[in-house]
């Protein structure tokens, strides 16, 4: 795979796990709250931020009727419409570019998720550096393939997709014009459970579509996103708020400041610590081999007394013979005389034969 970039930005398995700060509704109809949340996402070290793009209009009907409502008990939207629902959420098109700006600014990367071909003409207008495809359009080939045509970076959510559905996604992508792709690993509940979130995933992934991977996690907090990291994603998407006690239609399972600054720090150390395959001690730890154990004399011994279990023991440090010599020289004579506290050496000895 050639190295991904979006922007200045490397994504890939050298470089540290780019995060990315997604903004959905939680502005809560405030562009002021939303430049706020760009600060914060900014401050607690966020790569990227990114947006919805989309109307209640270029998602569905005006409708409160059978499939149109939102009845399941279980969802943090039960009781509305999907239109009621994405009126709510949807970021004003005409925000986007001060939103864009302001994280500019700051050094953050801003893109968006396009939920139709109008809203990529217009974030094209803006000249977005990369594009994100949300799960519930992985398979909306035609969407797909509008993307692709830009010609720029795809990070595409692989939730509730088959292995199947995921492959006529790719081909269709790649086919379309792609040439930098990142698959995410989703799990597409609101919040989503740790066990249902299946992280060995992301390997095969990796391997089955030759493509960079990473998570978009809806799971509560950052351990989740920091294992994803030793099973090799390069990027990570969390949804982002100054305080789920604001409110707001996905504040539920949103991070907050100081929880994305700690997923920023400890996915980096994760990545760090992955290293390569290594056995030996490291050069750092050279110094630390003197308190490995070794053979001392424990009592004085005289020349030509025999090494006992009563004057020579295993201790630390390690500047002694190694212990796996330690029955070879029980019952050894004394070459000249030994001091206690003194690491015993094959010259101090005269073996039996």
């Amino acid at each position: 795979m050639s190295v991904i970039k979006i922007a200045s930005r490397e994504i890939g398995p050298h470089s540290p796990p780019f995060v990315i700060a997604e903004m959905s509704g939680n502005h809560n109809q405030s562009l002021e709250r939303a430049l706020a949340i760009v600060d914060a996402a900014a401050k607690a070290g966020a790569h990227a931020i990114k947006l919805q793009t989309y109307t209640a209009d270029t998602m569905t009907l005006d409708l409160d009727t059978n499939e149109f409502h939102i009845a399941d008990p279980d969802s943090l939207w039960s009781g509305t419409s999907l239109y009621q629902l994405y009126r709510q959420a949807y970021t004003p098109w005409e925000w986007h570019q001060a939103i864009f700006e302001r994280a500019n600014q700051l050094g953050v990367l801003a893109f968006s998720t396009p939920f139709d071909e109008s809203a990529v003409d217009f974030l094209e207008s803006l000249n977005v550096p990369a594009y994100k495809i949300a799960s519930f359009e992985n398979t909306d080939l035609p969407l797909i393939r509008k993307v692709a045509a830009t010609g720029k970076p795809m990070i595409i959510s692989t939730g509730m997709a088959s292995a199947s559905e995921l492959d006529e996604t790719v081909r269709a992508a790649r086919e379309a014009g792609c040439k930098d792709l990142i698959l995410l690993k989703c799990t597409s509940t609101y919040p989503a459970s740790p066990e249902n979130t299946h992280l060995r995933t992301i390997p095969h992934l990796r391997e089955l579509f030759n493509c960079e991977v990473g998570l978009s996690d809806h799971t509560m907090g950052v351990g989740v996103a920091v294992a994803a990291v030793a099973l090799g994603a390069s990027v990570i998407e969390k949804h982002f708020t100054l305080s789920r006690a604001d409110g707001g239609v996905d504040a539920a399972f949103s991070l907050e400041p100081d929880e994305l600054h700690l997923l920023v720090a400890e996915s980096a150390r994760a990545w760090q610590a992955m290293g390569e395959i290594k056995y030996g001690g490291s050069q750092s730890e050279e110094k630390s081999k003197v308190f490995r154990r070794s053979l001392y004399v424990v009592q004085d011994i005289k020349r030509g007394e025999r090494l006992s279990e009563l004057n020579v023991r295993c201790i630390r440090p390690g500047l002694g013979l190694a212990p796996k010599y330690y029955n070879l020289v029980l019952g050894a004579c004394a070459q000249y005389d030994l001091k206690k506290g003194q690491p015993l050496q094959f010259d101090a000895v005269i073996l039996n034969k």
